[in-house]
């Protein structure tokens, strides 16, 4: 069902602003059911077509959590609405620059590495390109990434030229990974990660040449790029599963639910799409699937470190539980589900000078417990997640995928 069609479900229950993170921390944003389906209404009766009833500021500062559509019981696909309404916005009035930044990271990475990248860590540090970036709209105090020298692309590239034939001869199944671009660009070692446990498991690991998935495109008001990007990763996938069950992996939540539900609300038409959708898993689950079945065999060292579980919320807007929490269990590690709610960032939103504090606050609660916890290390599927953690609370955090790897004798 598309997004528009279910504006007439919403009952005005009041039950999403409830549960919406940002409406308790900011009184800059009117709440999901005004911005979403009500003002949709009015939307729908607009003639021209604008969209220009919900005040950009307060449509802006939804961070697309997802949370309203978890709890809200009719099924309204509430934050859907609201990224359609500011993509229309952003048709006619041109974002930022800053926004476009924040939405281009994979083009940021390719040019970033070609630099030595010691001047890469430094141009991302130093305190003056922080005033820059500060005075550009980016808060001089979030935790910004810094561009791995190496992207994951490049290492998988080196990695499958470096395959010996005994090696190549024991791949006997396949699997798709798409990295995404926090992987691909700032954290390859959960990538690397994977592929190791996958070929461990007998899976030649494919990874298609993968466009970003789309959120960030979305969330900053790029939506024809976004479906740009939609077409060509569908059209990418399409051969590696046309031919069997061949899974497509991601290790990002964010870009599981793109690709497996909000490609089908954003852009229902785009080709091959009823073709990949039913292929894309969480990495974590079809791990745990391997060693159900016994495909997969790991010989793993006892480790006493406490460790401290979050569940980012494009993960619970699936309704697919906490794979990765049950990876960990599997695995008989130390592990507390936080069940702390929401950490704040939302991919680029937190890192914005606008809505930093914004993000603060909303992720409060989390930081409080993972501080409370005694946790050494911090566990969780999200990248931009893992870094709103440990810069509010000090915690060092890592996927649990890589908490495994790490495990194994």
């Amino acid at each position: 069902m598309k997004p528009i069609e279910t504006v007439d479900k919403c009952t005005t229950c009041s039950t999403c602003v409830a549960y919406c993170p940002v409406t308790r921390a900011t009184r800059a944003f009117k709440g999901p059911k005004l911005t979403g389906p009500s003002s949709e209404r009015f939307r729908l009766f607009d003639e021209t077509g604008g969209g220009e009833i919900s005040e950009i500021e307060a449509l802006d500062y939804c961070s697309n959590c997802k949370n309203c559509d978890i709890a809200c019981p009719s099924g309204v696909k509430i934050s859907t609405l609201n990224m359609l309404a500011r993509a229309d916005w952003c048709r006619k009035h041109k974002p930022p620059l800053r926004d476009w930044v924040l939405a281009h990271g994979r083009a940021l990475g390719k040019l970033a590495r070609r630099f030595p990248n010691w001047m890469v860590r430094l141009g991302s540090t130093n305190a003056l390109s922080r005033l820059l970036l500060d005075k550009f709209g980016v808060d001089r105090r979030a935790p910004m990434p810094v561009f791995a020298e190496r992207s994951f692309s490049e290492w998988m590239e080196a990695h499958n030229a470096g395959l010996s034939p005994t090696e190549r001869r024991n791949l006997t199944k396949k699997a798709v990974f798409f990295p995404g671009c926090f992987v691909n660009d700032y954290d390859p070692q959960t990538g690397q990660d994977l592929v190791f446990l996958l070929e461990k498991a007998g899976y030649e690991v494919i990874v298609p040449d993968f466009q970003c998935c789309g959120v960030p495109l979305v969330a900053n008001g790029f939506f024809d790029e976004a479906k740009a990007a939609a077409e060509a990763n569908l059209a990418a996938l399409v051969p590696h599963v046309a031919s069997g069950d061949v899974p497509v992996l991601t290790v990002c939540p964010s870009c599981q639910l793109m690709l497996k539900q909000e490609y089908g609300e954003f852009f229902p038409d785009a080709p091959g799409l009823s073709a990949v959708v039913p292929h894309v898993q969480d990495a974590c689950e079809f791990l745990i699937g391997l060693l159900e079945s016994g495909e997969l065999e790991l010989d793993l060292r006892e480790d006493a470190t406490k460790l401290i579980y979050h569940a980012p919320c494009h993960l619970r807007a699936q309704g697919t539980g906490k794979p990765g929490l049950e990876l960990l269990r599997m695995a008989e590690a130390h592990v507390e589900d936080a069940r702390a709610g929401c950490c704040g960032i939302s991919g680029s939103y937190g890192f914005k000078k606008e809505k930093y504090d914004v993000a603060a606050t909303v992720g409060a609660e989390l930081f409080q417990a993972v501080k409370d916890s005694g946790a050494a290390r911090c566990v969780t599927d999200c990248g931009t997640c893992r870094i709103q953690i440990s810069h509010h609370t000090g915690v060092p955090s890592l996927h649990p995928i890589s908490w495994l790897r790490g495990l194994m004798k």
